[in-house]
């Protein structure tokens, strides 16, 4: 009688105990794309920005800013003020601005390009933001650094850039410890040129004028006086002459 080996049984199990493995393994999901870069989801996951956000929707900034962002090869660097800093601003200030000033106070927040934090070492001045800025300009914008300090000067506030919230190499968003106030808020209109004064008239012509008006009725009533007593006295006269002849 023949020995039976269990040893190609054995081997036809482990196979099909493997392919089943293999077959119940579902394939590896492929990570999902990126999506398109949102500011305002950046700012909500850093915390207390809830007043810089809100500006952001309420001027539409947020839609602007975001379609640049997915559109445009150059970036942009965002400056943000946390809710503290708005606090410590005068009472008043932002319900004093109008619907322009606070579009343009988010823009004068927003540089046109992509600035990594060692680009902050070598920009030139003035910076140029969304809300304009030149030398000329009332938007002024001046960013220096000392050390790893970065310092932002407007004109009417000195800030500093505290740290940085997020880069990708398309967007740079920086908090800073204050509000960027524009000079442009605080300076007023140049005047309005004061209108050309007319040609004084002679005073001669009309003092000659108004004296002769002024004489004329002088004159023709004393004219008329002396009439008067002329005819009298020539009634006077013929009257005197008829009685002696009578």
């Amino acid at each position: 009688m023949k020995h039976f080996s269990p040893f190609p049984l054995l081997l036809i199990i482990f196979f099909f105990l493997h392919c089943t493995t293999i077959f119940a393994q579902s394939p590896a999901q492929a990570p999902a794309p990126a999506g398109p870069t949102n500011v305002t989801k950046v700012l909500e996951k850093a915390g207390q920005f809830t007043t810089f956000i809100r500006l952001l929707r309420s001027t539409q900034m947020e839609d602007q800013i975001n379609t640049q962002l997915n559109n445009s090869n150059q970036g942009l660097t965002i400056l943000a003020p946390p809710d503290n800093a708005f606090s410590s601003l005068k009472a008043g200030t932002l319900n004093s601005l109008t619907d322009q000033q606070k579009v343009q106070l988010i823009q004068f927040h927003v540089i046109p390009s992509f600035l990594s934090n060692s680009q902050f070492q070598t920009i030139s001045n003035p910076v140029r933001t969304q809300a304009g800025g030149g030398t000329n300009d009332l938007f002024p914008l001046n960013i220096t650094t000392s050390g790893n300090s970065v310092n932002i000067t407007t004109g009417v506030v000195n800030a500093t850039v505290a740290n940085a919230l997020y880069t990708d190499n398309q967007l740079a968003v920086y908090q800073v410890d204050q509000v960027l106030l524009p000079l442009d808020f605080y300076t007023s209109p140049a005047p309005a040129p004061a209108p050309a004064k007319g040609k004084k008239k002679k005073s001669s012509a009309s003092d000659s004028d108004s004296g002769s008006s002024d004489a004329s009725p002088v004159d023709s009533s004393a004219g008329a006086i002396y009439g008067v007593n002329v005819l009298f006295f020539v009634v006077s006269v013929f009257a005197a002459f008829s009685l002696a002849s009578a």
